[in-house]
């Protein structure tokens, strides 16, 4: 599995994924964190809070963006420098989560790229935020 080389990119490029949350998600993803907080594993607890029932780890919905930064955009060989998030939504078990990063500067100097990045179901974002990653570049080719 190859990435993009630093060469390959311009501004505007874009790629997404779709995830569908389940139930198992959620306990899965703290029994990876350790972040057991009843408001993702308890029915009953969630359901007295002001979402009305069980919402997925907010960090759940980062790890979609972490997936098309490491498999589309820019793909394998890039490293997170950074990432900032926003999450303006709760996400609710059966919600398809849609995973968009899209390329708005490129730093040929310093091999990195700024992605904006979104999550959203139902077309309304549930995480804003902007990633800086580094990429490769292409390799030299031996010459004569």
């Amino acid at each position: 599995m190859n990435g993009l080389f630093l060469e390959d990119l311009c501004v505007g490029q874009s790629a997404e994924l779709a995830r569908t949350v389940t139930g198992d998600d959620l306990v899965a993803f703290a029994a990876v964190t350790g972040d057991v907080n009843p408001v993702h594993l308890d029915e009953a607890y969630a359901a007295a809070t002001p979402f009305g029932g069980r919402i997925a780890h907010g960090m759940l919905s980062a790890g979609y963006i972490s997936a098309v930064i490491g498999t589309k955009l820019p793909g394998p060989g890039a490293i997170y420098v950074s990432q900032s998030l926003r999450f303006r939504r709760p996400v609710k078990i059966g919600d398809t989560v849609v995973a968009r990063a899209e390329i708005t500067a490129i730093d040929a100097e310093r091999a990195r790229v700024t992605l904006k990045t979104v999550c959203s179901v139902a077309g309304k974002a549930v995480l804003e935020g902007e990633a800086e990653i580094m990429v490769p570049r292409r390799p030299a080719q031996g010459g004569a």
